[in-house]
């Protein structure tokens, strides 16, 4: 079965000149041109991916992103027209797995798209590199069979992005990863996004496992290298 993509654009002509290329690549497209209709189409077509532009009517792409991503773990690229900082760093810190500044090629857009598609049919990534079926550190408990998160006994709602990255981590204790290492394994050597999201996800687990995520214990920052799991 085809791959859903839902386009959420409100430019005409850019809608259906990525409609139609993404259709060409044999995805299964769906097209709104307004933030509240993808939204409802995201919800009832359950997409692999969403293509989310920024600037949108009636609701932004950033709020859609923030909606998405509390509701679901679907895979979401946006577009920004403006091309500045702050829009990339707002994308990213809601959730976006990654964007691409307008005007941009079809065939740098295909190139995401594939790989994001890709990632997404892997399941997030890789799992940590262990034989164990359950990793332990004081309270934490992290089970690699049943997909699940444990602190203090009590169940953590981790995305599966969270929980591969808390997986590599705890499975190499003490070992420092940085951020382009950690977007290998998990993201894939061909990912071709920021490596703030890196980041983003470790910010995320710290405020879930940390009793204070300003001042992490577990998950250490490694000034000039990355990060590492300290228990």
């Amino acid at each position: 079965m085809p791959n859903k993509v839902l386009v959420v654009e409100d430019e005409a002509n850019l809608l259906v000149a990525l409609e139609y290329n993404l259709k060409s690549e044999g995805y299964n497209v769906f097209t709104a041109e307004d933030g509240e209709t993808g939204l409802a189409l995201a919800r009832q077509e359950k997409p692999d991916l969403v293509i989310l532009d920024v600037m949108l009517p009636n609701l932004d792409g950033f709020e859609v992103c923030r909606i998405l991503r509390r509701e679901s773990d679907v895979r979401i690229l946006m577009l920004t027209a403006r091309g500045e900082e702050i829009d990339r760093v707002v994308g990213l810190e809601l959730g976006a797995d990654d964007y691409v500044t307008k005007p941009f090629s079809n065939r740098e857009l295909m190139a995401r798209v594939r790989n994001m598609i890709r990632r997404s049919d892997s399941d997030d990534g890789a799992s940590a590199s262990t034989d164990a079926e359950t990793l332990a550190s004081g309270d934490l408990i992290v089970d690699l069979t049943g997909h699940t998160v444990k602190l203090q006994d009590k169940p953590l709602d981790v995305k599966p992005r969270e929980f591969s990255l808390l997986a590599l981590l705890v499975a190499n204790k003490g070992r420092a990863f940085t951020r382009d290492q950690i977007l290998e394994r998990l993201w894939g050597h061909d990912y071709i996004g920021d490596t703030r999201t890196v980041d983003v996800h470790i910010r995320w687990l710290r405020e879930k496992i940390e009793p204070d995520p300003a001042s992490p214990q577990r998950i250490t920052t490694i000034r000039g290298v990355g990060y590492r799991f300290d228990g």
